[in-house]
């Protein structure tokens, strides 16, 4: 398990960026190491604060492999950083970690959030039909991650799982849940002291509580 593309951008202005005019989503590889602070990746930028700003975005990952299967469903090349992400993964299963489960990943631990949420600039930077759909219905979003411990990392790096919770909710499962997945919100009910998010998202879609 490794990081193959470590990637940043830069803040523009675009008028296809949903209601702020401005974004940051094309990500491009960079060669050098890359520091780690407290909100994200030094240097790495992200238009929309409001959405993106918080330290549990400080740090988004995707596999290769999902942009591998991506390639065979659109029929074109995907290159590193074309979701915007900050790492791209190798032989790791993004979508199959677990919330609160932290990496190393050089000098810094990471910590999984939660999965990426489809919104309109993703939409209009990918420029393909039914884009939010067709997504969403994949079940590959990647995982957004927290710094817990600062320092620097590179591409090349090992990502080395130090922690992981006995019962926890995927990435995935989370994903799917939150887009009214009645099986995957079942298994999130079953895990021991889940978030009482889930509980009243039970009530609406299954019509009752965990």
């Amino acid at each position: 398990m490794r990081i193959l593309s470590v990637n940043m951008g830069k803040t523009v202005d675009a008028e296809w960026a949903g209601k702020t005019g401005r974004t940051a989503i094309d990500k491009r590889a960079v060669t050098h190491r890359v520091g780690v602070l407290a909100n994200g990746l030094a240097g790495d930028e992200r238009a929309d604060r409001e959405s993106h700003g918080s330290p549990d975005h400080a740090v988004y990952s995707y596999a290769r492999e999902d942009y591998d299967w991506w390639e065979g469903e659109l029929g074109r090349e995907l290159r590193d950083g074309r979701f915007g992400e900050n790492l791209t993964t190798s032989g790791l299963d993004v979508n199959g970690a677990m919330i609160g489960e932290r990496w190393r990943v050089g000098g810094a631990v990471l910590e999984v959030t939660g999965p990426r949420t489809p919104c309109v600039v993703f939409r209009n930077w990918m420029d393909e039909p039914g884009w939010l759909k067709r997504f969403t219905d994949a079940a590959r979003p990647g995982a957004y991650l927290k710094v817990v411990e600062l320092g620097e990392l590179g591409a090349g790096d090992e990502v080395e799982i130090v922690s992981r919770p006995e019962a926890g909710v995927t990435v995935a499962d989370w994903f799917r849940a939150r887009h009214g997945d009645k099986d995957a919100l079942r298994r999130i009910l079953a895990v021991p002291g889940h978030h009482s998010r889930w509980d009243e998202m039970a009530e609406k879609v299954l019509g009752t509580a965990g």
